[in-house]
Parts: C-alpha cells; structure tokens; sequence
C-alpha cells in the first residue's frame, strides 16, 4: 500500500494577483497621514514574494500578480500589508487556510484585513508521547511527557534557538512548570527530553523532584510552549494544550502523536480562515484578491491512456468542432484553463502545430471582417497565448532583457501626459528619454527575427496563408494576422508586466511603472503600422509617440520583420552564440574550501545564471569573482536540513568539489533547483549518485563515510526537458479535473446531442458553440467521459486508500487542524478541482 501512496505525486501550483486596498488606517503620528504601502506574500510565515511600494494612499492599487509551484506543505497562505516608513511595519494582514483556497477559486474576493498579533504568528508542529502511569505501592499517578522533536518552527529575526517549557494544571489551580535545553540554530529541533510530573495519593512519592503534594486535585491539562531563547526576552514559537480530565484522561492516558503548534489562548481569539480570522471588529481595511489554486493527484503514464489518446487524435478528426480539444475548450468556462494543459500535452508530442492550424482553419471560415480575426478569447488565440509563452520565453529574454536591464537601471523620466506633471517644461525632455526607450525596443524585436523559435515561425507560416487565402484580396493580412500575437499579445504584455515572465526580479516603483506602460502602450501600436489603418489613440499626449514610429522606415522595418518570422519554418540561426541570463538574484554561498586553512564561512553573494555558466559576484553589476561553466556541474540536488541546521539549502557538484547555497525562501530554492537542473542535464558526464548530507568533521553526515570523495549513497532526480519543461502526466491531470468539474455541462452537450441525432440530424445550435456533426460529437464525448469516469474512480481510490493509511496525530496529519477530516470528507462521485 505504501508502494501505491508513493506511485501518486501531488503536484499544486499557486496564482494570486492582488489587486488593491481600501480604507487602510491612517498613521496616528506625523504631519502625513498617508501611508507608502506594499504587501508580501508568504506561505505560513516565509515571504515568498513582496508588490511594489505605492506611495502616499490608503487606498493603494497594486495590480501585481505571482504564480509558482508549491515547493511544500503549507497550513496558511498569507499577504501582510506593510507601511514602509522609516522601517517596515505590518498594518495588518489576510490569512487563508490552505484548504479553503480552492473556495475562492479564480474568483475576485474582498478580504478584510486583520491586526496583527505576534503571539498569532506561529507555525510548526511538535511530536508529543504523554503516558499516564498509577503506582499502587506509593498510591501515586505520574505524569510522563517525552518532547521528542518540532518541525518548521518560526524563525525570529533569521534564527531559531529553541526550548520547550511543558506545563502541568491541576483541578485546584496550581501549576507545575518544567523546561527541556536550549536547541542553538534549528527550526527543526530533536529535544528527545522526558519530564515527569507525580501526583501523590496518600502515600509517599519516590521522585521528590518532580513530586505534586495534592491529593485531592486532579490532572487538567498540559501546556507544552515552544519559545526561542532570545536575550532579555523569549520569543513565543507556539504551543499545544492537551486536556486531561474526564473521559479526555483516558484518551491521553497513552498518547503518542505529533501536533500543529497553536496560537497563545488569550479569550475566543485563534488564528482561522478570512471568515472567522479574528472575533473582534476592526477598522483595518479590506484587500482584493484572485487565487487560482489547483492540486492535481497525478496516476501513473499507462492510466492516462485513453485520455491522451482522445487528446492527440484531435487533429485529425472531421469536422474540427467534433474533436477533443475543441469540446473541451467549449464545455470548460474559462478557455485559458483548457488552454493550458492542451497545448502542453500536444507540444510534448509534438501535434500543436496542426492542431493550432485545423483549429485557425475553422475560426478564420467562419470570420467576415479581416480585422477581427483571433481578437477575441477564442480557444485558437489561448492556445496561441501559451504557445508563446512556452516556447518564446528564452527568445523573449534574448530580445528584451539587455534593453530592459538599461530602463531599470537609469529610470529617466518618462511621463508625458499633462495631468501627471507637476512642471511641464520638462515633458520635451521626458518625450525624448520615452522615444530612446522605445526606439532601442523597436530595434531590439525588429532585429530579432532571426532567433524566433521553430516551432512558432511554423504557426506563424500557417496562420498567414490561411488568413491570406480566405481573404485575397486585403494585402495586409498577411502581416496583421502575426502582428496582433507578436506585439499584441506577446512583446507589450512581457514590458508591461516583466517581473510576471521573469525579465527582472527588481522591484518597480511607481515611476517605472509608468514608464513600462507608456512603452508598453506604443509598442502596442505597432500592430497597426502593417495596416492601412491609422494607430487607434485614446489620448492626445500619446500622438506624439505614434506619430514619430508611424514613418515608412518603421513600416518597412515591421513587415521585413514580420515576413521573416512567416515565410519560413526553419529560420536561419546565429552563428555565435550570445549568452542569455536565464535567472539571477542574490543567494547565500558556503565557502568552497580552495585554501587548505581557509573558513568555510557563508556569505551573500549575486548569482547570474546563463545559457553558459553560472557566475557570482560580490553586488549586482560587479566583476565575477567565480564562474562556473555549465558542462562542470554534475549534479543539482538539495541538501538534508541536518547539515548545516539551514534552510533551503541545495548544492552545485562540481567535478573538485561542490558549492552549497542557500535561496531566500522555498520557492526561489525550487526554481534555482530546477533551473540549474534543466539547463545541466545534457552533461556527457553527469552524476548518478550524490550525497545528501554535507562532509564535515572528516566525515559524510548522510552515510558516515570517511572518505571526502566516495561514490554518492542515493540517486540523483529525474528532471524534465529543458526545451518544454513539461510534465504531460500532470496536464492530463489537470485536464481530467477540469473534465470532472464540468461533467454536468458535457451531459447537457451530449443530451442536446442525442435529441438532434434522433430527430432530424441538423447542426447542433448551443449557447456557447456550434456542433456540425452531431454523430461524431456525440461519439467523441462519449469516449471523453468515459476516460474521465475511469480515471475518477481511480482518485477515488487512492482518497480512499489515504485516508484509510493516514494516521490522525502522525506528521503528515497532525492533532490540532482538520486536514485529515478535510481528506477524509472529500471522497465525492463528482468532485469540484481543488
């Protein structure tokens, strides 16, 4: 059965765009009662990522969005709400327990804002065996609590020196108090301490230290506090009440179990979800936000089978509107969530083009109007969408960073609209940095055309004959059927939003933020210079602009461009190969030990990761002071926490020696992992073997080996294609639980689908689609639901089994939160996508 649990990977993934605030409280001291506002994302208490700073509102609008896989288990998702004065500080916060996410599943919600309490703050878990022992000779019961071990503790101000101080309560009031050692530097600490309390009957107790003269009281309740051992005043971690009286005394009476640490209990007040998360009213203010949470149990390859194949056939199925694809973009609401996995299943194997084709071939017959082809949220134009997002991200950072890096890094004033600026002598000089800014841009993506993927200069090809063959006689066609997906919705939304496809990690204040969307804004109006049209202006200050890259230099400059990345699906390559950053920001590094008597001290260095090594230097834009080429690194594996009682950490294997580092928080671990692990796993002599622990005090912590350069004791990962990182078992996943989702309005196609078929045959007319063949359709959803039925049984199966092998108190399920029971609940025939 364990084989079975461990044959099944949850894989979940986390985007969350928040919005704006509203009515934050205004400073209570100063002459501004404005605030500099900004949030920060955090999984539990860890800051994974943080908006920009808005300043001077109480009202802010952020607009930022985040997405990433969820590198671990979590109980809260959290966004604090900060006032960056003179220091950080929390205004307040939301929390959301992370099995209530899915109750708010891609939909905007107002959340209220709750003060923040540091004896709320706590996360955690701690394993506790409580045994219950009566001893007749000295009529006496004793109390024995072992604190064996904590995990994920909260760390205070980077560190955590953990102690537990375990309380017993008598019926009659008093108290007894007892404490384990101080554990120095882990979060994660091993007490295996045993205290033992004895409660006196009458007779006389044998352990005078821990002995209790009561014996008319009765035991109550145990309080065991985790805090950090912090100068001049303990940091409360945490702590677990455990009741002894009654019926409970007997539950207890042996009890071997982990436990979620628990708020300080002061009152009715405990940390909950948004809905119950702090019982007193306040005046805080609200956030909005849009989570889109999804958790998909992924089965072995052979049991995807039948759905994959549905999927793959779809190109060739006639008519188009009788395939896979297109009923599933119609049945699923959101074509962007069928759009997805889709195209990432058929990119695998290599079927996206045609099926983009069949797909462009239908919706283009059906358009009159030139202009209007692939402008609305079609399925055809989300699968474009992603597309160019999967295979055009490495040619996005080639074109656009090294132009972007330059607005960053000078920020010159851009603002050109009247009502913005406060001296209006200097909108000619803040026009001029805008059309550098904007002309660099312009040279880079016009000039870039010979390094466009393959795969998308073959859409491209196929998408300008069809549009060119259903209207011959619209010369510019051909050129503004590509135009709106490069520029449109591919090169602006990348400028206007960079942080979102990973062009900078630098945070973008308000200043740049109107210059991103300003260059964003003409760089959108290049679509228009192919066409007979004149650039579409919604302001006046913004022709100007136009005006001067709507010249026939630019024409010229847009359509050789554009007739390049078409006319062939093979373009010609470069000759030499630039290096393009794939990642950077700063990391913490372990010394590598080049000198015999050197310290292997840790320090911060800036790591910038290329398409041909990976470099550090002191600070940003300095001199590196090591590079790594890639063909040297062996291996990339993270490292057991025991090592260096760090967290996050994971190691580079070089062939001399290898290069620990530690990310900032556990989503930057992740991506640093799979990065250096994608990008290195062509090496002709990359490691099968490495060691998870460290070697210190002349020894490997993980086998004990004494010798520094022994064979590894445990296989390195698996990792995915570098080109197209895709996992296809895991997009059919997620397209069998949208397919679940939605089983009620694929019934209702195949219902409608039936009373055509018997009595007159005709086209199906839907509110949503329009099905030509109704026989095919109908056999085509019969076959859908089918494969998805079969597979739901399966993951009903495996809930079963979960629940059934998962033992409440164990540390996959601890005492204290209802995770377990949550599991357990959730076995449903039809169940909605968590």
């Amino acid at each position: 059965m364990a084989d079975e649990l461990r044959r099944v990977r949850v894989e979940e993934r986390l985007k969350i765009k928040i919005g704006e605030a509203k009515n934050l409280p205004s400073r209570h001291h100063g002459s501004v009662s404005e605030r500099d506002v900004f949030c920060a994302l955090s999984l539990d208490q860890e800051e994974i990522f943080r908006t920009s700073t808005i300043e001077k509102t109480l009202d802010p609008f952020f607009g930022e969005e985040f997405q990433f896989g969820v590198p671990r288990r979590f109980r809260y998702l959290s966004i604090y709400v900060y006032d960056h004065d003179k220091s950080d500080r929390i205004i307040g916060k939301v929390a959301i327990k992370r099995d209530e996410l899915q109750l708010y599943h891609n939909k905007d919600h107002w959340f209220p804002i709750r003060a923040v309490n540091p004896d709320t703050e706590v996360q955690g878990k701690v394993h506790l065996e409580v045994k219950l022992e009566h001893c007749l000779e000295t009529l006496s019961e004793r109390l024995c609590i072992d604190v064996k071990e904590c995990s994920d503790l909260t760390l205070s101000n980077g560190c955590c020196d953990p102690f537990a101080s375990v309380a017993v309560r008598l019926t009659n009031g008093k108290v007894e108090t007892r404490r384990t050692k101080v554990r120095k530097k882990s979060n994660s600490p091993v007490f295996d301490e045993l205290i033992t309390f004895e409660l006196l009957r009458g007779g006389r107790g044998t352990d005078t230290r821990y002995k209790i003269s009561q014996s008319e009281a009765e035991w109550s309740e145990i309080v065991v506090t985790l805090f950090h051992d912090a100068p001049g005043n303990n940091v409360f971690l945490g702590e677990v009440r455990i009741p002894l009286m009654g019926q409970q005394q007997q539950q207890h009476a042996s009890c071997n179990a982990w436990y979620f640490l628990q708020p300080r209990k002061r009152g009715v007040s405990k940390l909950s979800s948004p809905s119950v998360l702090g019982a007193e009213e306040n005046n805080m203010g609200s956030l909005r936000l849009r989570i889109h949470y999804t958790a998909d149990h992924v089965f072995q390859a052979e049991l995807y089978n039948k759905l994959r194949d549905l999927v793959l056939q779809s190109p060739a199925v006639q008519p188009i509107t009788s395939s896979t694809c297109y009923l599933l973009g119609e049945i699923i609401p959101n074509k962007i969530d069928a759009a997805q996995p889709l195209v990432r299943i058929l990119m695998h194997h290599n079927q996206v083009v045609p099926m983009i084709k069949k797909l462009a071939t239908w919706e283009i017959s059906k358009v009159t109007d030139a202009n209007t082809i692939f402008r609305g949220n079609t399925l055809v134009s989300k699968m474009m969408d992603e597309v160019m997002r999967l295979a055009g991200l490495h040619y996005l950072h080639e074109t656009l960073r090294p132009v972007l890096d330059q607005v960053f890094l000078e920020r010159k004033p851009c603002e050109i609209d009247p009502a913005k600026v406060k001296d209006r002598t200097t909108i000619q000089s803040n026009l001029a940095n805008l059309k550098e800014y904007v002309g660099n841009i312009f040279k880079a993506i016009t000039s870039s055309a010979l390094q466009c993927p393959t795969i998308l200069c073959q859409v491209f090809h196929d998408l300008r004959e069809l549009a060119a063959a259903y209207f011959p006689d619209n010369k510019e066609v051909r050129y503004s059927v590509i135009s709106g997906f490069i520029f449109l919705r591919f090169f602006a939304p990348a400028i206007l939003g960079p942080r979102l496809f990973d062009l900078t990690n630098e945070q973008i204040d308000t200043q740049l933020n109107r210059t991103l969307t300003l260059i964003s804004k003409t760089i959108q109006s290049l679509c228009n210079l192919v066409s007979a049209r004149s650039p579409r202006c919604n302001e006046d200050y913004m022709i100007s602009m136009y005006q001067a890259f709507n010249t026939e230099t630019h024409i010229t400059a847009v359509r050789q461009y554009l007739e390049i990345i078409s006319a062939s699906s093979h373009p010609v390559q470069r000759s030499v190969d630039i290096p393009v950053v794939l990642k950077e920001g700063c990391m913490i590094k372990r010394a590598q030990g080049r000198k015999r008597f050197g310290r292997k001290n840790f320090k911060q260095r800036y790591f910038r990761l290329t398409t041909q090594d990976l470099t550090y230097s002191k600070y940003k834009g300095k001199e590196p002071l090591c590079s790594i080429p890639l063909a040297d690194i062996l291996a990339v594996e993270r490292v057991h926490h025991e090592s260096f009682k760090k967290n996050n950490m994971f190691q580079i294997v070089q062939p001399q020696r290898v290069l620990y580092l530690q990310a900032s928080n556990c989503v930057e671990e992740k991506e640093w992992v799979d990065m250096l692990a994608k990008i290195c796993r062509t090496n002709d002599h990359r490691l099968h073997k490495y060691h998870p622990g460290a070697f210190i005090n002349n020894h490997w912590l993980c086998c004990k080996s004494t010798t520094e350069n022994t064979i590894g004791c445990c296989d390195v990962s698996t990792n995915l294609d570098l080109q197209t990182n895709i996992d296809s078992e895991r997009e059919l996943a997620r397209l069998h639980s949208l397919t679940i989702a939605n089983m009620d309005r694929l019934e209702n196609v195949m219902t409608a689908c039936e009373c055509q078929a018997v009595y007159t045959g005709d086209i199906c007319f839907l509110p949503a689609s329009v099905i030509e063949d109704v026989q095919s359709c109908f056999k085509t959803l019969k076959q859908l639901r089918e494969a998805a039925l079969n597979l739901e049984q399966e993951h009903r199966a495996y809930l079963r089994l979960v629940a059934r092998e998962t033992k409440y108190g164990s540390k996959q399920a601890p005492i204290g939160d209802d995770n377990y029971l949550l599991l357990a609940g959730r076995i449903d025939p039809l169940r909605k996508p968590c």
